[in-house]
């Protein structure tokens, strides 16, 4: 079975969408210290496309304002635990509520429609980094979409049908050698199966214990 979204950790800010905590979960676990700081400035310049500045706002993009409120986020997205060399303060623990812009999202054509039009907004963005940025998030791009790809088609997908989609939604500026090695597909369903088995089972108790408590109201 695959892995569904309500089996998978919660959205901490959800306008920014799945992919963008993914790819901040991923480079926790880089254990080299300024690459982990490269993919968290590229992540942060796709949270800026993802939620734009609004009309009314045209230079908020150019203020240290904006981008201290996207590194926030970032942090905020990693429950505080991320560490790399941020340009602002680190964030401390908040209880408020946060408020932020709603982003706009149906502004750019979708080259693959199955990935999602984020998706294709992060490809876009990642597509205008410098070489060096855009190789640092290459691989975690590649195998995000393969795991969006098996969401659709439960049976082996080639690596290289992949890294070909990756090529074309970025219209030839993320290129990855073609014989590059994924995640696996096997792996990718082991851990998604390994979350099912795990998590249904609070799901039915609550259930159950929705059950009771309505009979005991009805009583």
């Amino acid at each position: 079975m695959f892995e569904y979204n309500v089996n998978r950790n919660q959205l901490i800010i959800r306008e920014y969408g799945r992919t963008i905590q993914i790819m901040i979960e991923d480079t926790m676990k880089e254990p080299d210290y300024e690459k982990r700081t490269e993919k968290a400035k590229s992540i942060v310049k796709m949270m800026a496309t993802i939620n734009p500045d609004e009309g009314e706002n045209k230079n908020q993009k150019e203020s240290l304002d904006y981008w201290h409120k996207l590194w926030d986020h970032l942090f905020i997205m990693s429950n505080y635990r991320l560490e790399v060399d941020s340009p602002f303060p680190k964030p401390q623990p908040k209880k408020e509520k946060l408020s932020f812009e709603k982003p706009d999202y149906n502004k750019h054509n979708i080259l693959a429609r199955n990935y999602g039009r984020n998706m294709q907004k992060i490809i876009n963005a990642v597509a205008m980094y410098p070489e060096e940025q855009r190789e640092a998030i290459s691989l975690t791009l590649a195998n995000h979409l393969k795991k969006l790809y098996l969401t659709y088609n439960r049976e082996t997908v080639d690596d290289k049908l992949i890294i070909d989609q990756l090529s074309e939604m970025s219209r030839g500026r993320i290129v990855m050698p073609r014989d590059y090695v994924l995640e696996t597909t096997r792996d990718i369903l082991k851990n998604a199966s390994t979350a099912n088995q795990n998590k249904p089972l609070n799901a039915k108790k609550k259930k159950k214990k929705k059950k009771k408590k309505n009979k005991e109201n009805q009583a």
